[in-house]
């Protein structure tokens, strides 16, 4: 192994390892989660629920981990897989881990699907050499080990083959290896793709070839130099992202190359973090420079600038000044010219330069000043501009303020930003200019590219703690890409699907990230994050904060939004990307999106003296000024160049959305480069670093989808060979089907139909299943090694006993002859035989010798007749195998083509027989199914008479519940219309609301013209601060006019005159601005008025005094601004009087000082000249502001006139709103009075109700055992007083709600807001799961069909329930009036309460149980459905209890009515109750044939369920979800079950019911009445305040209408000013805000009044009821006072009778138990029955479903039939037309071939003989070919011949060369063909060594080809045919004539199958 090969091929002895097989397989190891190396393995021990016990495999120790957390282990067959999607369980663990192992190892390149996986080595490794490339150069990617040059050669390959554009997509993180990549890939295009074969003319003046690979290459060096910088991670790290666009022609050759750019960090070249570095030019050109380019640069120390603010950071083992020649020798090769190298050095300079530039604060204002402005010299000289214009650009821009410019003074912080800003955008143009230049240098060659690959080397995700605007976009490009390989991974697993015939629902998966993409880049609707951005740098005042804002009213609901949850969060918001949720920060987002300039120095630049800068700034109109930064209030300006301006968001996108337009037009490649530490260190990994880099480079994603597939696939062969072992007995002996072997061993292996798919060339598996199959493999080697060991061991052993015995023997007969010899040595007869002995066999030697001679002549005459014979066996079986080689391929072309068609036609017919077998066998089954279900119809029909019987007794009851049902909808009717009432109330105030509205919202605009008129006097202020100014500048002059004062003597005079003047002016600008205080004045006062009516407003909206309040704060600094300005300009007038008495001395010395000379004259001339100017400039500006102020004290006149009148209409509207508020309020009194004295009356009454309710009670205390019924009265008493507790509850709400109001009102409005937030979200949920719904109301349509029959037959079941239980009630009632007036009252009253203890507290257990129960039914119907279908499910089940509940109501008074007939007919139920114990004695008989009946369908559904599944295993998971359905569908008949007796016994308590609720009726009745009464005086009171607020109403009508015309005139006068009030706009967007919130809180007034009145209908109705009920108390007390006085008369006589009671008492206590006892049976046995009837019911339907449902599979058994005809008759159709298409081919190829013959023969006469040569050379080839097939047993004479022959052809070859060169174009054909003949000479000396698979070998070379051509596949088909009649020169004679320029790579494939076409084909 060489030293590349073991950084490139995995070590297969390590792997294969058995050892390491055994111990996977014994300690059932997996992995665990771990904080230090992510993921340990370890073995499972123990299993304790939801845990398990697991053991460490490097520590030992044992922890307890969740299931879920524990991740499986790969077998160790699969350690260092070369590609990650083959591993059996794909897991983060598993992933880690293979990629660790491979980096240790040396290995960096990992394939993971589509991806191929780069971790940084940190170290140079010997694999980029020109051997490696040479090694990968035409290889396909499965036959080489991954490598970058790999995925490079694939995309040259297909791009060549497929002619489609290839991309290669390099990602990562800083410091992963993007760059090194993206510079592998194309050094490897340049060596293989390059032009350079030979040199031409050396004075052609075309390009040679080779130089465009050469500057191609040299691009890298001089971006690096100016787009890479230092940072902590990487010394070379791109700060920019790139796509490299190849072109390539026809050939394959490189035509030319394009580089675009991405997201450079211009902000680098100003500021870099603590050891990082600038971009690399800065620190080459400051070490590299010469003395003579230093000078010429201006360049000075490292120290000396600002902008390398860490010094000269160095990089280990790297020169600065190397690495400057050979940037400035890439640009010579680049051909740039020196000037323009000057040129971007100048600029680097300048930027440099541009940094030391330092700025100071004035005194007493913020203008910023430049105290040396050296350096602004430099940054001049450097750029070509002018230092005066460039220094008051800088410092006093002009700025266009409506139509005009003025300067404005920057500060000290604007002129450094604007400096920085001019920096960054010089730097940045200057790269792009680099780039543009590199591509025209590149696109210089006039050929025309046919097709392109692009490599894209881009910055991967990135999450820091904090991100800003450049990882959005960084983010959203990934987000983007990640979605084109989740599409692409999508198309390619759905082509090998459909390519091997696989069923699998096809998923984009690509779709899974358009939500994100969405939240980021959407228009509209909502809006993305990009377009808020864009619409907010549109926006004056728009700020960070805002944006921010904006972006959570838009997308605060989106899925992949999310909001900070705590205050002190730094982040802004958060988007969930598919790596992970990533914090954003918005700081300084808008300024980097608009990404501002100083536009005066870029118009500077555009017209500077050196072209290179002039030309990088010739695109200046399309820049943003920093004048829209600072003052965004001009929106005039700003639109005229709307058109124009484009935000870097806006440019981003539009270039983003073009790369992957090319890139969805190309075949990507996917490349991620991982960083495995942050310490630079080779051969360590941080696990967890490199986890968070597969997540967010989206290697994960791709093996989640993976996972969604059948990611593991084995061939049917390699399947068949591996898992053989462990289904034995599957497959019989003979030849069978790869395909059919592997679908018998997958049947005996059991497999789930889930788990796997079979195509037509592999076998697919879900992941982990051949993880399984492997332990199942070892297990059974084990086995077997086992038992073959313990049989080698016994074979061994019984072969050594075998040997010992036998040693023993011979050890016996050695000492045997050895004893005989010792006998026998000295013997004399002995020595004398064995010295005769010898000498016996001389005398037969001749003998022998004779004989033998003939013997040798006998098999010399066999041997030459055998070699005769040999001879004429070879020729015969030469012309055999000829003949049988024909044969054989006539026969396998055409079984072949027929092989396949017989058996899709055979595997149809068996599965036709198998559905027709099966079609029968349910046919029969139906018969008699149908037969069993007609039976069981006429069984229900039996049933159903017995409950039809029952139901006839509840048709009675039904006649008096319509009864009470009309008079139901009598009342109805009447609530209707009271309703009706109170929604024209609610419209009226709705109306009032809108008014309201309409009035605050002019109110805002009032405000509005106060704040523009308040930004007027601003304007003013900013307007005297310039003349200020200018007043400084002439006061300097004057000093200087002080030194020379000697030479402006004559001129004296003049002055005097122009100072006056000046005075003059002043003065009259003084005058001016008193003018304009006693318009102010008025003003405040005007103002004053205004704040008089908006404090009266605010009287009349509660929330609306916070704002008028606000606008008072806001005057009240307008006039301590106006008062500071009035001090302010009484500093100026002491200061200009402070110049005049200055001036006046300045005259007297001018005067006294009179000496003169002929040059102090002409300084004097140049002086006055200049004072003329200034005084010219003086009187203009004066004139101007004269104007200005002119129109402005007009403009303030009128504006304030106009607040004057509206604010007096406020007053109006004030005071009419106070008048009706006051109203509201005594109405409020009177209400609270009412509901206390109610209160009083109430607890009066309830006092006297209590204790007549217990005299009441006391009385029905006598039955003690009856104590069961006294539970249900006490649970009736305990209602009662729950609905009179519920009548307290509201009053007391009322009253706190009355005294509440105000505080109810905020929270009210809170609450609106959270409910209209939240209806929203709900509204957006509901678009988003009506969709899912409709999907599972189609699937669950059937269940719930069949929930509404056994709704029914429930109901039906109730029905008769009631029949009994109101039997049941008149017994109770019977044994409650013979138990009347037995027991005293007091004694029953204590009982009594303690019972109602009892039972409040039984009734809340009750509560709870229900409770538990509706819990467990959501959660049921959570299992079968979403959530959004068990809501609507609970919805539909509660709104059936409450109608279920009213029936019940109407049924117990209807019941009652009847009760007293049932006392009197209580000796006829008891005769009932008889027939009904004999009717339940047959019925009982019937249950047990019915249950015999039930066992037999029992046993008949086992049997069928059975079949059912195998049919549903047989069609794959179809019926699953079936089965599931019907389990669920049990499971809720269960639980209904249940429910059903949980009902019944609610029924049971809400019989409880029914005393009480007669009462509540008679009650109820009464205050009805008296409600009438009450709501006819209420809607009187109502009409009354009705014709009040009408009025009010027309009152504000005319006052909105006087409102209006003023406000005609406002808008008129308002047109006539925005020319000049356009900086005034801010204040009109602060108005537009408050008149939001203004609106706001009108809605949360209009919500507050909307309740007030609600309430207050609520308060008189329940006023009004409870009058009712304490005046019906009043009348029960009296009544019963009257009946406790008759009670203690006749206690006396009650005592006398008590004991002839009692004696009657015991009877009837004994009748009473025997009634009750049987009663109890009867009750138990029909609910029993009625279980029972339920029970079978429900199997009936059950039943009539299975029969459906077989039906149903008959219908798609017959349709499949049906279909497999259909595709029967197509697989025909389709053969037939394969053989037209073959015949079609045959004679395309035969017009090929004549083609082909045409060609040869316009090829040019020079060339024949030299072809003519070549094909006798191919001749005597093929006769070498021919002789070597005869003489196959000689083959080492034959290598030798044709090693001579070989030696010929060269030689002749190289003649041929010599006499080639002088036509360059010839000789690069001839070249190839050669190469192509010593290719084939050397595979025929392989063959000659390799003599008895020649033939074959070369056949199988043959298929390799046609494999790689698939074009030529029919071509080689119809060769076979004519190798049989020798025809084989003919095609390779066509393939050698064929002209055009090829590449070596590409005649190869083209010429090998033709030469082996001679071979036949294997078998």
């Amino acid at each position: 192994m060489s030293a590349a090969d073991k950084f490139l091929y995995v070590d297969r002895n390590m792997v294969n390892n058995p050892l390491a097989q055994a111990d996977w397989a014994t300690k059932k190891l997996v992995w665990v989660p771990s904080e230090r190396l992510g993921f340990e393995a370890g073995s499972v021990k123990e299993e304790c629920g939801d845990e398990c016990v697991v053991e460490l495999a490097d520590s030992g120790k044992k922890i307890r981990v969740n299931k879920d957390d524990i991740q499986k282990m790969n077998p160790p067959k699969f350690s260092k897989v070369e590609d990650m999607a083959e591993l059996t369980c794909l897991n983060e663990a598993s992933v880690l881990h293979n990629l660790k192992e491979r980096y240790y190892s040396g290995l960096i390149y990992t394939y993971s699907g589509l991806f191929c996986v780069v971790i940084n080595p940190y170290k140079n490794l010997p694999i980029y050499s020109e051997e490696i490339v040479d090694m990968y150069k035409g290889k396909k990617r499965h036959e080489m080990p991954p490598h970058i040059y790999a995925i490079t050669d694939t995309a040259y390959r297909s791009m060549m083959q497929d002619r489609e554009d290839q991309s290669i997509l390099c990602t990562g993180e800083s410091g992963a290896g993007k760059t090194e990549n993206t510079k592998k890939v194309i050094q490897y295009l340049a060596h293989v793709a390059s032009s350079h074969k030979t040199k031409k003319d050396q004075n052609s003046s075309v390009l040679s070839h080779g130089e465009l690979e050469k500057q191609l290459l040299q691009a890298n060096p001089i971006l690096e130099a100016f787009g890479n910088a230092k940072t902590v991670k990487n010394d070379n790290s791109s700060r920019f992202g790139k796509f490299i666009r190849i072109n390539f022609d026809v050939n394959g050759y490189i035509v030319g190359a394009n580089i675009e750019t991405y997201l450079l960090e211009k902000s680098r070249a100003i500021r870099q973090a603590k050891d990082e570095r600038t971009f690399h030019i800065f620190y080459y050109m400051l070490t590299g420079a010469g003395d003579k380019l230093r000078n010429e640069l201006l360049l000075e120390n490292y120290n000396n600038y600002r902008f390398l603010s860490n010094g000269n950071v160095t990089i280990p083992g790297q020169q600065d000044k190397d690495l400057f020649v050979e940037t400035m020798e890439a640009m010579k090769i680049m051909s740039i010219p020196e000037d323009e190298q000057i040129g971007m050095l100048k600029v680097v300079s300048s930027v440099l330069q541009l940094g030391n530039m330092t700025f100071k604060k004035e005194r007493h204002t913020d203008q910023a000043s430049m105290p040396d402005n050296t350096t602004a010299q430099k940054v001049s000289h450097l750029m070509g501009m002018n230092v005066t214009d460039f220094t008051r650009a800088i410092l006093s821009p002009r700025i266009k303020v409506g139509r005009d410019f003025v300067q404005k003074a920057q500060t000290q912080e604007q002129a450094e930003f604007a400096v920085e800003a001019l920096a960054k955008a010089t730097y940045e143009r200057m790269f792009r200019w680099l780039v543009m230049r590199i591509n025209k240098a590149l696109d210089k060659t006039k050929r025309q590219g046919a097709s392109f690959i692009g490599i894209l080397d881009i910055a991967g995700f990135e999450i820091f703690e904090l991100n800003s605007f450049e990882q959005l976009c960084i983010n959203y490009t990934n987000e983007k890409l990640q979605q084109l390989f989740n599409h692409t991974m999508f198309i390619l697993e759905q082509e090998e699907y459909q390519r091997e015939g696989i069923e699998w629902s096809f998923i984009d998966f690509g779709l899974d990230l358009q939500p994100c993409i969405d939240l980021i880049e959407k228009p509209a609707n909502p809006p993305g994050i990009l377009a808020l951005l864009d619409e907010e740098c549109w926006f004056p005042k728009a700020t960070d904060k805002s944006f921010v804002e904006k972006v959570g009213q838009e997308q605060g609901t989106h899925s992949k939004f999310s909001k900070p949850k705590k205050l002190k969060d730094e982040a802004d918001f958060s988007i969930i990307h598919y790596a992970g949720k990533v914090d954003y920060k918005a700081d300084e987002w808008l300024m980097k999106n608009m990404d501002p300039l100083n536009d005066n120095v870029a118009t500077l630049l555009n017209t500077s003296t050196d072209k290179f800068v002039s030309e990088l700034w010739k695109d200046v109109d399309r820049i943003v000024g920093l004048d829209k930064v600072s003052g965004m209030s001009e929106p005039g300006a700003f639109k005229t160049r709307k058109g124009m301006f484009r935000t870097v968001g806006q440019l981003y996108k539009e270039q983003l959305s073009k790369l992957m337009a090319t890139l969805r037009n190309t075949n990507p490649n996917f490349v991620r480069c991982i960083i495995p530490n942050h310490e630079k260190k080779a051969g360590k990994l941080d696990p967890h670093l490199v986890l968070d880099q597969l997540r967010c480079n989206g290697v994960l994603e791709g093996i989640r989808i993976c996972r969604q597939g059948f990611p593991n696939r084995i061939v049917f062969q390699e399947f068949r060979q591996r898992y053989e072992i462990l289904t034995p007995n599957a497959i019989p002996k003979g030849f069978m089907d790869g395909k059919q072997a592997c679908v018998l061993m997958i049947k005996s292996l059991e497999l789930d139909p889930n788990l796997y798919r079979i195509g037509q060339s592999k076998v697919f598996f879900r992941a982990g299943v051949l993880a399984h199959l492997e332990e199942e493999r070892d297990m059974k080697i084990t086995d077997i090694i086992i038992s073959f060991q313990a049989w080698c061991r016994g074979y061994v052993a019984r072969k050594a006993f075998s040997k010992r015995q036998q040693q023993l023997t011979a050890m016996k007969v050695i000492q045997r002859n050895c004893a005989a010899y010792l006998k026998l040595r000295n013997w004399q007869w002995w020595r004398l035989f064995t010295k005769v002995k010898p000498l016996l066999q001389v005398s037969r030697q001749e003998e022998e010798m004779s004989a033998k001679d003939e013997e040798l002549v006998k098999v010399k005459e066999k041997h030459l007749y055998a070699e005769e014979q040999l001879k004429d066996m070879e020729v015969k079986q030469q012309q055999l195998n000829a003949e049988k080689m024909a044969l054989q391929e006539q026969l396998q072309a055409e079984t072949e083509l027929c092989a396949e068609a017989e058996e899709m036609r055979a595997r149809l017919a068996a599965r036709k027989q198998e559905l027709e077998e099966i079609l029968h066998d349910l046919e029969a089954r139906v018969e008699e199914e149908e037969e069993r279900a007609s039976h069981l119809m006429s069984e229900k029909k039996k049933m159903q008479q017995n409950i039809s019987d029952l139901e006839q007794q509840l048709d009675e009851e039904e006649t008096a519940r319509q009864k009470l049902q009309l008079e139901k909808v009598t009342m109805e009717g009447r609530m209707k219309k009271i309703e009706e009432d109170v929604m024209v109330l609610d419209d009226q105030n709705i109306k009032l609301v809108k008014e309201k509205k309409l009035m605050e919202e002019r109110i805002s605009e009032f405000t509005t013209n106060l704040t523009e008129e308040e930004e007027k006097s601003k304007s003013l202020q900013k307007l005297k601060n310039k003349h200020e100014a200018m007043i400084t500048d002439l006061e300097d002059r004057l000093r200087r006019e002080e030194k020379q004062r000697q030479e402006v003597e004559k001129n004296r005079r003049k002055l005097e005159g122009d100072f006056t003047d000046v005075h003059d002016q002043i003065s009259e600008l003084q005058a001016q601005i008193t003018e304009l205080r006693a318009q102010l004045a008025k003003k405040e006062e005007e103002l004053q008025a205004a704040l008089a009516r908006i404090e009266e407003e605010a009287a009349q909206k509660n929330l609306a005094q916070k704002k008028i309040r606000e606008l008072e704060a806001q005057m009240s600094e307008l006039q301590e601004d106006l008062e500071l300005e009035r001090q302010s300009r009484v500093k100026a007038e002491k200061h200009r009087r402070d110049l005049g008495e200055e001036l006046e001395a300045l005259k007297t010395e001018l005067e006294d000082t009179l000496d003169s000379t002929a040059a102090q004259q002409e300084l004097r001339s140049k002086r006055e000249t200049e004072v003329a100017h200034l005084k010219k400039t003086l009187d203009d500006d004066a004139k101007v502001h004269e104007q200005q102020l002119f129109d402005m004290r007009q403009k303030h006149s009128q504006a304030l006139d106009e607040l004057n009148e509206q604010l007096e209409q406020a007053k109006r509207t004030k005071v009419s709103m106070e008048k009706a508020k006051q109203v509201l309020e005594c109405e409020k009194n009177e209400l609270t009075i009412e509901t206390q004295t109610l209160c009083q009356g109430k607890g009066e009454s309830e006092h006297r109700r209590k204790k007549a309710e217990a005299q009441v009670l006391e009385l029905q205390r006598k039955h003690l055992e009856s104590e069961h019924q006294r539970m249900e009265l006490a649970e009736k008493l305990t209602k009662v007083q729950a609905e009179l507790d519920n009548v307290t509850l509201v009053l007391s709400d009322i009253e706190g709600k009355s005294i509440k109001a105000t505080k109810d009102c905020s929270a009210v409005e809170s609450q609106l807001q959270d409910i209209q937030e939240l209806l929203q979200e709900e509204t957006r949920q509901k678009l988003s799961q009506n969709t899912r719904v409709r999907q599972l109301e189609e699937e669950h349509n059937n269940l719930k069909e069949q929930l509404e029959e056994e709704e029914e037959a429930r109901r039906n079941v109730e029905k008769q329930l009631m029949t009994v239980h109101g039997q049941f009630a008149d017994f109770k009632k019977k044994v409650e009036q013979e138990a009347g007036c037995l027991e005293s009252a007091e004694e029953g009253k204590k009982r009594l309460q303690r019972e109602l203890e009892g039972v409040i507290q039984r009734l809340e257990e009750k509560c709870a149980a229900f409770e538990k129960l509706d819990k467990t039914k959501t959660r049921v119907q959570q299992e079968l459905d979403d959530m959004m279908v068990d809501q609507d499910h609970l919805r539909q089940i509660v709104s059936n209890l409450e109608k279920k509940q009213k029936k019940f109501d109407q049924m117990l008074a209807e019941e009652k009515n009847i009760s007293a007939r049932y006392a009197e007919e209580r000796d006829r139920a008891e005769g009932e109750a008889r027939e009904k114990e004999t009717r339940a004695l047959a019925l009982t008989r019937e249950l047990d044939t019915l249950k015999d009946t039930k066992e037999d369908l029992d046993r008949t559904n086992k049997q069928l369920k059975a079949e059912m599944e195998d049919l549903v295993s047989s069609k794959d998971d179809a019926g699953k979800s079936v089965h599931e359905k019907e389990k669920a569908k049990r499971a809720m008949e269960v639980q209904l079950e249940e429910m059903k007796t949980q009902l019944e016994e609610l029924e049971d308590e809400l019989q409880c019911t029914e005393d009480a609720k007669l009462r509540l009726e008679v009650n109820m009745q009464a205050m009805k009445a008296q409600y009438e009464r009450d709501l006819a005086a209420r809607d009187e009171m109502s009409e009354e305040k009705r014709r009040a607020l009408i009025k009010q109403v027309r009152e504000m009508e005319l006052e909105l209408e006087d409102e209006r015309k003023q406000r005609s005139a406002a808008v008129a006068s308002r047109k006539k000013l925005e020319l000049d009030l356009k900086e005034l706009e801010a204040g009109i967007d602060m108005a537009n805000k408050n008149r939001d919130e203004a609106m706001k809180q009108l809605r949360k007034l209009q919500a507050q009044m909307k309740e007030l009145f609600r309430e207050l209908e609520d308060a008189r109705m329940s006023r009004d009821e409870i009058l009712a009920q304490s005046k019906e108390s009043e009348k029960k007390l009296k009544s019963m006072e009257a009946e406790m006085l008759q009670m203690q008369e006749e206690v006396a006589a009650a005592e006398r009778a008590k004991r002839q009671a009692q004696q009657e008492r015991d009877e009837l206590q004994d009748e009473i138990n025997n009634g009750t006892s049987k009663s109890a049976l009867v009750i138990e046995e029909r609910r029993r029955l009625e279980a029972r009837i339920a029970q079978l019911e429900e199997e009936l339907e059950e039943e009539q479903c299975n029969t459906e449902l077989t039906n149903d599979r008959l219908k798609k058994a017959m349709l499949q039939s049906d279909q497999m005809n259909v595709e029967l008759a197509a697989e025909r159709s389709s053969s037939q037309r394969v053989e037209g298409a073959r015949s079609q081919l045959e004679r395309q190829n035969k017009e090929l071939k004549l083609k082909l013959q045409e060609l040869e023969g316009t090829v040019k006469s020079k060339y024949k003989a030299n072809m003519a040569a070549l094909e006798a050379k191919i001749m005597q080839l093929e006769e070498q070919l021919d002789m070597e097939t005869r003489e196959r047993q000689v083959a080492t004479k034959m290598v030798r011949r044709s090693d001579k022959k070989l030696k010929e052809v060269i030689l002749q070859v190289d003649d041929e060369r010599r006499n080639t060169e002088q036509h360059k174009d010839q000789v690069d054909k001839l070249n190839s063909r050669v190469k192509q003949l010593k290719r084939q000479l050397e595979e025929s000396e392989e063959e000659a060594q390799r003599a008895n698979a020649n033939r074959r070998k070369l056949q199988r070379e043959l298929e390799d080809a046609i494999e790689s051509s698939e074009v030529m596949n029919r071509e080689v088909s119809s060769l076979k045919n004519k190798l049989r009649r020798g025809d084989l020169p003919f095609p390779i004679r066509r393939a050698i004539t064929r002209p055009g320029p090829e590449s070596d790579e590409e005649s190869e494939p083209k010429s090998e199958p033709k030469s082996d076409t001679s071979e036949p084909k294997p078998e």
